[in-house]
C-alpha cells in the first residue's frame, strides 16, 4: 500500500502530527492502515486539512466544518462538482457572518440591546431595559 505517511502530511500542512490525529478522530481525515498498522493518508487528506484549517481560521467551528466535510467522498480526492456543492452550504454560512460583523461594525458605537442602561443613550434605545424581556444577550444585535 503506498500513501503518505502522517509525518509527510505533518511536513506538507504544517501541523502537529498530534493535531492529525485528533483531526482523524473528528472525522475529518480517513487513513488507511498498511499491513504493519501504520496510517496511509491520501493527497486528498491534506485538500481536508486545508479546509479545516481555513475555516477554523475564519472561526467556523471544528463540528460545523466536518459536517461540510461530510459530504465529500472519503478515500478519493474531491471533483468539482462536489467542492462546488460545498462551497454554495458553506457560502450561506459565510454571507450570514459578514452580514453579522457589519450589523455589529455599524453598531458597535451605538446601542447594540445589551441592555447594560449605563449609556446616556440606552434611556432612548432601550428604556427599562425593555430589550431585556426579549432575552438575554445583545437583542438588536441577536435579532
Amino acid at each position: 500500500m503506498s500513501g503518505l505517511t502522517i509525518g509527510d502530511i505533518a511536513a506538507r500542512t504544517g501541523l502537529a502530527v498530534s493535531a492529525i490525529r485528533f483531526y482523524e478522530e473528528h472525522g475529518i481525515v480517513h487513513p488507511l492502515r498498511n499491513a504493519g498498522g501504520h496510517r496511509r493518508y491520501g493527497r486528498h487528506d491534506i485538500r481536508r486539512l486545508s479546509f479545516v484549517m481555513a475555516a477554523q481560521k475564519l472561526g467556523f467551528p471544528l463540528s460545523e466544518i466536518a459536517g461540510h466535510l461530510e459530504k465529500l467522498p472519503i478515500h478519493k480526492a474531491p471533483t468539482k462538482a462536489d467542492w462546488t456543492r460545498i462551497s454554495k452550504t458553506f457560502r450561506s454560512d459565510i454571507d450570514a457572518r459578514i452580514a453579522a460583523l457589519e450589523k455589529l461594525r455599524d453598531t458597535l458605537d451605538g446601542c447594540i440591546g445589551c441592555g447594560c442602561l449605563s449609556l446616556q443613550v440606552c434611556k432612548l434605545y432601550n428604556p427599562d431595559d425593555i430589550k431585556g424581556q426579549d432575552g438575554p444577550g445583545p437583542r438588536n444585535l441577536m435579532g
